[in-house]
């Protein structure tokens, strides 16, 4: 269990994360804030209290990998990486500006701490089963944790991902659904029916957990529960696009809609 102490830090750290993400996508007058606010309680959990990993040495091979399979939402990754001083926050200043490292999504060779380049819905999962067979070959302890959209999981690569991960029975690989039930064009039930997932994904031969994607001891104890099976995880994170900003909460225009000045003000008050 968490103690009372790291609760508070972990959920400190979320809000901070969350006004970032805020801040650079108003800045940008572009970007993805929705679904980075939604997921900003997994990858605080990965990264401030789960994952190996070293700011100071972004390629240590002992690593565990974070591969952001949605990778639209590039401001939550962006904020967590330069808090945890894998680049200097200035520059989420440059956040989609040409020249800048930070790109509207996750481009490896340029940004430090960025395991794969992503974008194209799908390619995310099935580079990070590759990345996790090849460290099974090369006997190298690490996992490799992935977040997908719900969304992006209608992509038919996405299952051959799956079929892969469970042939090749990799127990280092602990991927995530960030199950907010919507995508840009709307419900994604309505857009194309994914329920029943849990059934579905345990048919691909995938061990997996539905859980409350904003509940840090969930997450992390479920994380703990993933690491003793001996094949891949798949965590289903019922989640809130927007988590944080009452009017931005379950709303799919927020999907990819910037905010303006007096949308700012009022997330940043709500952030406080």
């Amino acid at each position: 269990m968490l103690d009372l102490k790291k609760h508070e830090f972990l959920k400190n750290k979320a809000r901070e994360v969350r006004k970032e993400i805020v801040s650079m996508v108003h800045r940008a007058n572009s970007g993805h804030v929705g679904g980075s606010l939604g997921a900003a309680d997994i990858l605080t959990a990965l990264y401030y209290h789960v994952m190996k990993h070293d700011p100071k040495n972004p390629e240590w091979e002992g690593r565990d990998r974070f591969i952001l399979s949605k990778g639209h939402c590039t401001p939550v990754i962006y904020a967590v990486l330069a808090d945890c001083g894998y680049f200097p926050k200035e520059d989420l200043l440059e956040f989609r500006r040409p020249g800048s490292h930070l790109q509207g999504h996750p481009y490896q060779p340029k940004t430090p701490g960025i395991d794969a380049c992503t974008g194209t819905l799908g390619i995310g999962i099935s580079t990070g089963v590759g990345m996790a067979l090849g460290a099974k070959l090369k006997k190298q302890d690490q996992y490799y944790y992935i977040l997908c959209g719900d969304g992006e999981i209608q992509e038919g690569q996405v299952w051959e991902a799956a079929m892969f991960a469970n042939k090749y029975k990799l127990d280092n690989v602990i991927g995530f659904v960030d199950r907010n039930y919507l995508q840009t064009d709307g419900y994604s039930e309505k857009v194309m029916p994914l329920n029943p997932l849990v059934p579905k994904w345990e048919s691909f031969g995938w061990k997996v957990f539905e859980i409350d994607g904003h509940d840090f001891e969930v997450i992390i104890d479920t994380i703990e529960k993933a690491k003793k099976e001996d094949k891949p995880v798949m965590i289903i994170a019922n989640t809130t696009k927007g988590k944080g900003v009452s009017f931005m909460e379950g709303k799919a225009e927020w999907h990819g809609k910037p905010p303006t000045q007096d949308d700012f003000e009022r997330a940043m008050q709500e952030l406080v």
